[in-house]
């Protein structure tokens, strides 16, 4: 008995000792939401983001960069193309903008951990804004649906990033980033 005790407090200690916080939150989508959906992936942290706008009107498209790699234009990639590159450890902490019930996202500014902000569209309609629910969290991904014109609705999903050490296989949830 002595020893399933022992072993026990053994499990149990070596189980906390590996504990990683997780804090995930989500930000629920606004706008019409027809089209077809999207959701944006990719391994460790998203590094850049490019939004294509018809000026003074709405958002036609976006992209993410996780890395080195440009996830596929979600939307349309046609008219005035904004884009900002994030530094090293930098992170967007924020989006907020403005939306139609009716139509599409009008506005996004996506900020992040530095200040500095991407803003394109116009705007006019409902404002929005989204953050993580826990101060370590950073943006992951981007869901929501688009049509023929533009990005109907968006929706944030926020998480950690961890390192992971060298030789460890990464997990494939996009949620870790590998060291070189």
């Amino acid at each position: 008995m002595i020893y399933i005790l022992i072993f026990s407090l053994y499990c149990l200690t070596a189980g906390a000792q590996s504990y990683v916080p997780q804090y995930y939150s989500f930000s629920p989508a606004v706008g019409r939401g027809s089209g077809t959906s999207y959701s944006s992936s990719g391994e460790g942290r998203i590094t850049a983001i490019r939004v294509w706008e018809i000026n003074g009107a709405y958002i036609r498209g976006f992209q993410l960069r996780y890395g080195y790699a440009w996830t596929p234009v979600y939307g349309r990639n046609i008219n005035e193309e904004l884009e900002m590159l994030l530094f090293e450890d930098e992170a967007i902490v924020q989006i907020s903008g403005k939306y139609s019930d009716g139509n599409f996202i009008y506005q996004l500014k996506f900020v992040t951990n530095r200040g500095r902000f991407l803003m394109a569209g116009q705007p006019t309609g409902k404002s929005f804004n989204f953050y993580p629910r826990h101060s370590q969290s950073e943006l992951r991904l981007i869901s929501g649906r688009s049509d023929n014109n533009g990005i109907t609705s968006i929706a944030a999903h926020w998480g950690m990033v961890y390192p992971v050490a060298p030789g460890v296989p990464m997990s494939g949830n996009g949620t870790m980033l590998g060291l070189q």
